[in-house]
């Protein structure tokens, strides 16, 4: 099969570790250079403690939900000959206890809004068909307990 690593990176500065008012901001690094900058969720921690303008590892989640289904659901339109000019995205996670009585990302809802263009349009089935498949052989989805939906709009 394949590996996949990120490096996950924080350190402490000079900050205070034992009152618990330490900075959660952190680095993801990523073999092809980039560098994501992650944090807490505002929502779990609260500023100063979280950033709110870097990545939580919840919004991370949905986003490779998102794009590991969005990268197939491409693949399949290719190659039943549709042509899609953008695909946009609006994931959402929703957490709560799960069945366990753990907090969870327990759902995902993908929103996809798809252009097409070309002398071959999709029909509302094919579409269907198109998430049904993608949905199918994502990694993603395939890792996670969350139910995940897919709203198409």
């Amino acid at each position: 099969m394949s590996q996949h690593v990120a490096v996950v990176e924080w350190s402490r500065g000079d900050q205070p570790f034992s009152d618990n008012k330490y900075s959660r901001g952190h680095d993801w690094r990523f073999d092809g250079g980039a560098v994501v900058r992650g944090s807490s969720a505002p929502s779990g921690v609260p500023e100063p403690m979280s950033d709110p303008a870097a990545v939580d590892p919840e919004e991370a989640l949905v986003a490779a939900l998102s794009s590991c289904h969005m990268l197939f659901f491409l693949a399949y339109a290719r190659k039943d000959g549709f042509i899609v000019d953008s695909y946009r995205d609006e994931a959402e996670g929703l957490m709560s206890k799960d069945e366990r009585g753990k907090v969870s990302i327990t759902e995902i809802i993908l929103r996809p809004a798809i252009t097409w263009s070309g002398d071959k349009l999709p029909d509302a089935a094919a579409i269907a068909d198109l998430h049904h498949r993608a949905h199918d052989i994502c990694y993603i989805a395939n890792s996670i307990r969350a139910e995940v939906k897919i709203e198409p709009r």
